[in-house]
């Protein structure tokens, strides 16, 4: 089954039915997002191409966020960047998050041990945002920083995010990735994910065995709030030269979600 625009999958299903969801604030939000780890300067081609809107549509909504400041234009470049008014929407949710004062000395020493890098994210549409990574020993680092995004369906953070949803979002989130995956690579992500489901059943965390990043291998479990049910993830990673299935199995995992437990234990599951 194809889909008119995969975005609008990875948005969350289905928005034409619900009298309630504000197309053009979505696809404003779209916008946003099109934006790429590095990336400054986009144009409304570039936007309409990632976006999979119609030009026109992009020029209005284009125009509108530089009015309002979440985008900023260059008229010797004709593209647009990033604005500040993007920052003030941020700094609230980060500054909020006090998880991460907490997660980040043991972060810190979890990713000194296992000479690789530990992150917490949280869910983004279909990919998780890092809102903390700390880097271990430094033969390895990660070329992450808070903020960038990774997918759900490959990497271990994401699998722990999906694993933690109840059944039935599992099945609905899992029906979104089909959407926006190229047929061809959809049998080995699927089979990936239902592994995930199954490793989390029977140890607490999820794997990514070079499923993203051929080079790395990682272990991920998620965090619940017994308040508000809100999911955030975290994942420990590194080489596939210093980690095997086994280490991430019987030391990372299981050190991984000693770490989740003091976290929430220290934080009273607020966040």
């Amino acid at each position: 089954m194809g889909i008119r625009n995969p975005k609008a999958a990875e948005a969350g299903g289905d928005e034409e039915k619900d009298r309630h969801f504000v197309t053009a604030l979505a696809r404003g939000l779209q916008l946003l997002r099109c934006f790429k780890r590095g990336e400054r300067w986009l144009g409304n081609q570039e936007f309409a191409q990632r976006s999979g809107l119609p030009k026109p549509t992009v020029s209005r909504l284009t125009y509108t966020l530089t009015r309002l400041g979440y985008l900023e234009y260059s008229p010797s470049l004709g593209k647009y960047s990033l604005g500040a008014g993007v920052l003030s929407l941020s700094y609230p949710y980060m500054s909020g998050l006090n998880v991460r004062e907490v997660a980040r000395p043991l972060m810190q020493e979890l990713a000194d041990y296992a000479k690789g890098a530990v992150s917490l994210g949280a869910r983004d549409g279909l990919h998780m945002i890092y809102v903390e990574i700390c880097q271990g020993g430094p033969m390895f680092q990660m070329r992450m920083d808070v903020g960038s995004r990774i997918p759900h369906g490959t990497t271990a953070m994401g699998r722990a995010y999906v694993a933690a949803l109840p059944e039935k979002e599992r099945r609905e989130a899992l029906e979104r990735y089909r959407e926006i995956t190229p047929r061809k690579d959809w049998p080995r992500m699927k089979d990936g994910i239902e592994q995930s489901f199954r490793d989390y059943e029977k140890y607490g965390f999820c794997l990514s065995l070079g499923d993203w990043n051929p080079e790395v291998y990682a272990v991920g479990t998620p965090m619940v709030s017994p308040e508000s049910g809100r999911i955030l993830a975290f994942n420990c990673g590194g080489p596939v030269y210093g980690m095997t299935r086994d280490k991430l199995v019987e030391d990372l995992g299981p050190r991984l979600c000693t770490l989740r437990d003091k976290v929430l234990a220290a934080t009273g599951g607020h966040f």
